[in-house]
């Protein structure tokens, strides 16, 4: 996501909202070589690293909707990491 594309005031309603473990719907927005960002709130991309889908027969597409559970929130770096819930 560029940092034009970054909403600031959308992140921090996602993480005053959620905590680490919540069960979330989310939608695989980009596949990169090591993982997948999905959306998980409008404006909120979250990362499903690579490992966490290495049980599944293929890899995430594109638009696919998916349980993800938080697995940690970083406030100060605008980030959150993704398992498959």
């Amino acid at each position: 996501m560029s940092h034009t594309d970054f909403d600031v005031d959308a992140w921090q309603r996602f993480a005053a909202a959620h905590g680490v473990q919540s069960v979330l719907d989310a939608t695989v927005v980009q596949i990169v070589p090591f993982g997948a960002f999905l959306e998980v709130a409008p404006g909120v991309h979250g990362l499903l690293h690579r490992n966490e889908w290495s049980h599944w027969s293929a890899e995430p597409q594109v638009g696919a909707a998916m349980a993800v559970r938080i697995l940690a929130i970083d406030a100060e770096r605008y980030r959150v990491s993704l398992a498959a819930a």
